[in-house]
């Protein structure tokens, strides 16, 4: 619990006959209060420019020591970081969070759509997405790549024809780098800054 569900556990916990109910909320919420994308009794769900607005009951009063912008300032919904949409059938989707999005050439990518294209190549056994300082794009998406056991490392050709497969080419990633693990924190969500770090100086 507390971040995105990996790439891939989903489908393992499936194909183990786990039963995996997703669950989103915070703080703020109270904890949990939209589950397997369908909000909870007197919970409301809207998004703003994909961002995810959530109000109702659940919903703290506001901080103690208030931030600009202030994220409850309309009374009765708290603004999150968190980018999201509604299908048809009414459930939520999360993107991904506003602080982690590249911006690359104008356009926004969102790395945890990325991952996911990433992670159904199968030479790729865990996977990052994040972005590096360009002159050119602002910033150019690039992946730290766990390789699989056995796999060849992959090319960034290959994984860029991969997740062109499904997403637009502007957000395959334009540099790959092979690691023996992805650095983590707290309770186990990506490090992204980290990775920016580290890779920031490679040549694209």
């Amino acid at each position: 619990g507390g971040g995105p569900l990996p790439a891939g556990l989903a489908q393992r916990a499936a194909d183990a006959g786990v039963a995996v109910v997703r669950t989103y909320g915070m703080s703020e919420t109270a904890g949990g209060c939209v589950y397997d994308g369908v909000a909870l009794d007197g919970v409301r769900v809207r998004i703003e420019n994909t961002r995810v607005v959530l109000g109702g009951a659940t919903i703290s009063k506001g901080y103690r020591n208030p931030v600009h912008p202030d994220p409850f300032d309309e009374p009765g919904w708290f603004r999150t970081d968190d980018l999201g949409a509604v299908d048809d059938s009414g459930r939520l989707r999360i993107l991904g969070r506003v602080d982690e999005a590249i911006s690359t050439g104008g356009l926004t990518v969102l790395p945890q759509l990325v991952e996911a294209a990433l992670a159904t190549h199968p030479a790729v056994a865990d996977c990052a997405v994040f972005g590096v300082p360009d002159e050119r794009l602002g910033q150019r998406v690039a992946a730290a790549v766990v390789v699989a056991a056995g796999a060849a490392a992959p090319t960034v050709a290959a994984l860029r024809e991969h997740v062109a497969q499904t997403l637009a080419v502007t957000a395959a990633p334009r540099e790959v780098h092979a690691v023996a693990s992805l650095p983590r924190r707290g309770i186990g969500k990506l490090d992204r800054r980290a990775l920016a770090a580290r890779f920031s100086a490679a040549p694209a």
